[in-house]
């Protein structure tokens, strides 16, 4: 099984270093949702030092250029902020505001892979909706994709991303890459 390390801001040189998910299944175990959410956490402060933001406007995203060289890309999504995060190794690329699950469909916290990624999907649980730039993260139809941001928990579970975010992070990840869902 693979491992993730995770430097925890404040915490000295101490690191956190856990299991990820295999490509064909997730963590969504006590200490995976305490993992990513911790990331979350983190998170924060490094979009304070990278971007000198604390928060972004439904729909909007920051991103800046950092070499695929800098590491392995990892997302972080905070669902208490709903925003996501994209990282290469430890380095902060980009953030975007998003809309991820209501009460009644929540998205699961835990860590996951990218299943299946498609420049098109259309949903077959919801009215052949259509999931520009879809990253499929579970096997009960989780995806981040393009989609409406309305600043609040508005989807049945998957996380919705501006489109032209969509459309680099896609363009950024593959198969495989790690998906840190957290509070």
């Amino acid at each position: 099984m693979n491992k993730l390390a995770i430097v925890l801001a404040g915490m000295g040189a101490f690191a956190l270093t856990i299991p990820t998910a295999p490509a064909t299944a997730s963590l969504e175990t006590y200490q995976a949702r305490v993992a990513a959410s911790s990331a979350a956490s983190n998170a924060r402060d490094d979009m304070m030092d990278a971007f000198g933001k604390t928060s972004l406007k439904p729909g909007q995203y920051v991103w800046r250029d950092v070499p695929k060289s800098a590491g392995a890309e990892r997302v972080v999504i905070s669902l208490g902020d709903q925003l996501t995060y994209l990282y290469r190794d430890n380095t902060l690329v980009a953030v975007a505001a998003v809309s991820t699950g209501t009460g009644g469909h929540p998205t699961p916290p835990g860590i996951f892979n990218v299943l299946e990624k498609k420049t098109m999907h259309h949903s077959r649980k919801y009215d052949n909706a259509p999931m520009p730039f879809m990253q499929r993260i579970d096997r009960f139809g989780i995806a981040l994709h393009a989609g409406h941001n309305p600043g609040r928990p508005a989807s049945h579970g998957c996380i919705r991303l501006p489109k032209e975010f969509a459309k680099k992070l896609f363009a950024a990840t593959s198969v495989g890459t790690t998906v840190m869902i957290g509070a």
